[in-house]
């Protein structure tokens, strides 16, 4: 069973290259454009991780991961915070909510696979 992958972002270039990338990987993608939306995927869904900005409309990233981290039936989901916000404050915030990580724009593709794989514990496929 191949792992899911929820990318909430409302930058389209983002979130195209990024579901290309995941897809090439072997994940199953989904994508939320605001954090409402996030929140109804991750409800529907059950993704394994959420790739998690910041700045969404709607819902902050930081509001989705509080209330994904809210609840006792989600206690094993994966969350990266993947933000241009990149600041110390900031980060600690991201993490003082319930990130797992938190990765600033711009990144390396082969470094945010390799924390998507740690994260995972291992390949896309189950």
């Amino acid at each position: 069973m191949k792992r899911t992958i929820l990318i909430a972002d409302d930058e389209p270039n983002i979130v195209l290259s990024l579901e290309y990338l995941l897809q090439r990987e072997g994940f199953e993608v989904l994508v939320a454009r605001d954090g409402q939306e996030a929140l109804d995927a991750v409800a529907r869904h059950r993704p394994d991780l959420v790739l998690l900005d910041v700045m969404l409309p709607r819902l902050s990233g930081y509001e989705v991961c509080q209330r994904l981290r809210e609840d006792p039936a989600l206690a094993g989901l994966r969350i990266v915070m993947l933000t241009a916000k990149g600041r110390e404050g900031e980060v600690s915030k991201g993490l003082a909510l319930g990130a797992d990580v938190y990765v600033t724009k711009p990144f390396s593709t082969r470094e945010l696979l390799a924390t998507i794989q740690s994260q995972l514990g291992g390949t896309p496929a189950a």
